[in-house]
């Protein structure tokens, strides 16, 4: 199927699909669960505008993207090349994994307490949790994609004349980006839940938040434009990485 006509498929496979999510909350909100603790899909619609229009949910969207990004920018930052000396070195691999493969199954919503003693209730609590997040995902990930370089590509690259900056450059690296890409798509995803089990619990502002004072008051209108709202955060982010993954294992499928 042509590249276009794919695309448009794919659009109308969306558009059709959160249609048909919509009609299906609307009749489980007028005629099954009822209204009130349900609200339909047009009365979350009518308040999330008149939380735009006074700006609250995009000072709410705001505070927690910036939380989110800027933890998940540093914890790839730092997951990258761990990821890449552990997949590359025995040694490295020998020293660190233990670490990996120890604190990766502690959860970040179990560290909330912990960040919260170390940072308080302000931003370095939240953002130390989402490095948190990020950083083990991101290393396991990126040192799988070096393991899987296959070893006849490398000594092809050597055998060329290629030194060993060219072969990381060259061969190693893009082969690999695909897995970092993967990984890093999965520590968003991670981010959000993580950023919101935060906001909820120790939080002056954020869409955690925001879901927690409406829970206090029974503003369940608003509990759902705060839920709606992550959910499009998060598909729109998760659309982009799977594009840069596809992209990138397009343009360097020869080379991996």
């Amino acid at each position: 199927m042509p590249a276009k006509n794919e695309t448009l498929f794919r659009v109308a496979g969306y558009a059709a699909g959160f249609t048909l999510l919509f009609i299906l909350w609307h009749v489980a909100a007028v005629y099954i669960v009822g209204s009130i603790l349900f609200p339909p899909p047009a009365r979350v619609i009518a308040k999330a505008v008149e939380l735009i229009q006074d700006g609250t949910l995009q000072e709410q969207v705001s505070i927690s993207m910036r939380r989110i990004l800027t933890g998940f920018l540093c914890g790839s930052a730092i997951g990258i090349p761990l990821g890449l000396g552990i997949g590359s070195f025995r040694y490295v691999r020998y020293l660190l994994e233990p670490f990996t493969e120890f604190f990766r199954f502690i959860p970040a919503t179990a560290m909330i307490t912990v960040a919260v003693i170390w940072f308080g209730i302000g931003e370095g609590s939240k953002i130390f949790l989402i490095i948190y997040t990020t950083v083990f995902i991101v290393t396991l990930n990126t040192a799988a994609g070096v393991g899987a370089i296959t070893p006849n590509k490398i000594r092809a690259a050597r055998s060329l004349g290629a030194n060993a900056r060219q072969v990381f450059q060259f061969v190693a690296l893009p082969a690999t980006m695909p897995y970092i890409l993967t990984g890093m798509r999965l520590a968003m995803g991670n981010s959000f839940v993580t950023i919101v089990a935060a906001e909820l619990i120790a939080a002056n502002a954020g869409l955690g938040k925001m879901i927690w004072d409406a829970r206090l008051y029974m503003l369940v209108d608003q509990i759902f434009v705060a839920l709606l709202t992550l959910g499009l955060l998060g598909f729109t982010t998760d659309r982009l990485f799977r594009w840069a993954i596809f992209t990138f294992a397009g343009r360097f499928s020869p080379v991996s």
